[in-house]
């Protein structure tokens, strides 16, 4: 008798090792097809995207279109292999962004729920009954990830706040396992888990390994693997400045933009030559 498909989707957070989370998988994932087949960001046929929107414009036919781009991304897999999504957007958009009537989006699990509701129930309709479901939310130190994200809004769009102007903002900001633990409830007896980014700092396959433990990879399997590099690695203190001000001083979108892509650009060729 066969072992039921098992469905792990790592849903979020952003900035607790998405990136490398994700490298790590593509990089090796033709090591791990005895195991589940693995799909990213730009194999999803935009449910990535369409989960984002959702949480930015929270009305029906918006969930609605993410369940459509959802369900045709799953008619194309076959449904007795386990697989594995990573997508930090299916947890919504991410806090410090704004929804379209201008309100600061501050959490996730208004948008988090909803979405995670949606993926179940395809998942089911697709697999059935007995599939194994596990849906994973990476998290981070509180603190530390509002720094991350207020970095990556800073290199991202036009914000104009620093740091302690933005932390402002959220005076009562959850920490992002309270936050997972808040979507486990609403998604009961769904298997939720969350697994912080500083449990994985010394492992090998980084933050990745969250993935293989609960996918049952075994260890001589996870030693022949590659390692993939950090990735999208915060900015240091003084590039972040230097965008701040190029925020608050350059009108031009267009010039704007050019201007944070050359100064990105030099700063990750000057590592490269150290």
């Amino acid at each position: 008798m066969t072992d039921p498909v098992k469905i792990l989707v790592h849903a979020g957070f952003h900035k607790t090792g998405t990136s490398s989370l994700q490298d790590f998988l593509k990089l090796n994932s033709e090591a791990l097809t005895p195991y589940f087949d693995y799909f990213g960001k730009n194999n999803l046929k935009g449910a990535g995207s369409n989960a984002r929107l959702y949480s930015q414009r929270p009305f029906p036919w918006r969930l609605a279109k993410f369940r459509l781009s959802l369900r045709r991304f799953l008619a194309d897999r076959p449904a007795d292999r386990s697989l594995v999504i990573s997508r930090e957007t299916f947890a919504g958009g991410m806090p410090g962004h704004r929804r379209f009537t201008g309100g600061l989006m501050r959490a996730y699990a208004p948008a988090a729920i909803p979405l995670a509701k949606t993926i179940v129930s395809e998942l089911r309709r697709k697999y059935g009954p007995d599939a194994e479901i596990i849906l994973l939310y990476t998290t981070r130190n509180r603190e530390d990830w509002i720094k991350s994200v207020h970095g990556h809004l800073l290199r991202s769009i036009r914000l104009r706040l620093d740091f302690k102007q933005f932390r402002a903002q959220f005076p009562q900001l959850a920490e992002l396992d309270a936050e997972a633990e808040t979507i486990k409830a609403a998604l009961a007896p769904i298997r939720v888990e969350h697994m912080a980014l500083e449990d994985f700092r010394l492992a090998p396959e980084g933050p990745a390994r969250s993935i293989l433990d609960l996918m049952g990879v075994p260890e001589d399997t996870r030693s022949q693997l590659r390692p993939a590099a950090r990735a999208n690695v915060g900015q240091p203190v003084d590039l972040r400045q230097t965008f701040l001000e190029l925020n608050r001083n350059i009108k031009s979108k267009d010039a704007l933009r050019a201007r944070k892509t050359a100064l990105l650009h030099a700063h990750w060729k000057g590592l490269e030559d150290v």
